[in-house]
């Protein structure tokens, strides 16, 4: 008989004894969409085989593939984490490296929800990172952190280039991109203006509010933003701004807002909350602390000016 655990505030039910009966369960209790589901479903079932020490199905032959019926307390045995290491490195011949990073952050975010619910006392995924690709680019950059070079999955710069691959919408994907290519204060980059930019040259011109300088993600994104629009904020909101807005802060062309700091912050911290292995998501001050830029660019950013945490 399976054991009476608490499966959510004030409802009792029983623990599952099967992985793929955690699956579901976990699922019907994430509020995803159906296609995220369908993605997270396909993603989290894929772990089924390392956990029997056996080698998953590629290609094709992957999605149609039924998966092995797994004990959810084989996740607890010893042997797991390095059975799960060895399908990561088996999967790393045939999947790209944000396939796995997507992969594999789908599993600690289940891994976490079935750890607080006291389904598994272990956390096999806790130390699991994507392999390196082979042959290395090069020397780590200055100033990447010990845990990067060591593969660890909690370095910050890791968590800015799982971001910026994620599919959200193009304001949100514009602003992470030049928050990070910038590294400049989310207070600036709110203030800008359509008119401060100089996009040729890829950066604010001398009215705006503190120099920028911008990379190849933002010089790509920002024209599709900005389409049809001459004047006013550069990241507005989706709806018209209420009356009393102040003009500054208001599109002439579209009668929206200026996007806030708070409603940003929100947005981030919703889109990054699958890559979180606590399932909270992240502050954009990810995407501010990477390795520094060398050369001229680098004089030219916010100095130590702060966001602070949203």
């Amino acid at each position: 008989m399976e054991e009476q655990r608490i499966d959510a505030p004030g409802e009792l039910r029983p623990a599952p004894v099967e992985y793929g009966a955690a699956v579901d369960r976990y699922l019907a209790a994430a509020g995803l969409g159906s296609a995220s589901r369908r993605v997270y479903r396909i993603s989290l079932l894929g772990w089924a085989w390392p956990l029997v020490d056996r080698r998953a199905p590629t290609g094709r032959e992957r999605r149609g593939a039924r998966p092995p019926v797994v004990p959810l307390a084989l996740l607890d045995a010893p042997e797991a984490a390095e059975r799960l290491r060895r399908g990561l490195a088996g999967r790393a011949d045939t999947a790209r490296p944000r396939t796995l990073d997507r992969e594999l952050a789908c599993l600690r975010a289940a891994t976490a929800w079935w750890s607080a619910r006291g389904w598994i006392t272990a956390d096999p995924a806790a130390g699991l990172a994507v392999p390196t690709p082979c042959p290395a680019p090069g020397p780590a950059p200055a100033g990447t952190s010990v845990s990067a070079v060591a593969g660890s999955t909690v370095d910050v710069p890791d968590r800015a280039r799982a971001t910026l691959a994620l599919r959200a919408p193009l304001r949100e994907l514009t602003l992470w991109h030049l928050l990070h290519e910038s590294r400049a204060a989310v207070e600036q980059v709110l203030a800008l203006d359509i008119d401060h930019l100089d996009l040729p040259g890829r950066r604010t011109k001398e009215s705006a509010p503190g120099p920028l300088r911008w990379g190849p993600g933002t010089a790509r994104l920002l024209p599709m933003l900005l389409a049809g629009r001459t004047a006013g904020p550069v990241f507005v909101t989706d709806r018209r701004a209420p009356t009393g807005t102040a003009a500054a802060d208001r599109c002439p062309v579209t009668g929206r807002g200026r996007l806030s700091y708070r409603r940003a912050a929100e947005l981030f911290t919703a889109a990054t909350r699958p890559l979180d292995p606590a399932g909270h998501g992240w502050t954009l001050l990810v995407l501010r602390d990477r390795a520094p830029r060398s050369g001229r660019a680098a004089g030219r950013g916010t100095g130590s000016r702060s966001s602070g945490a949203p």
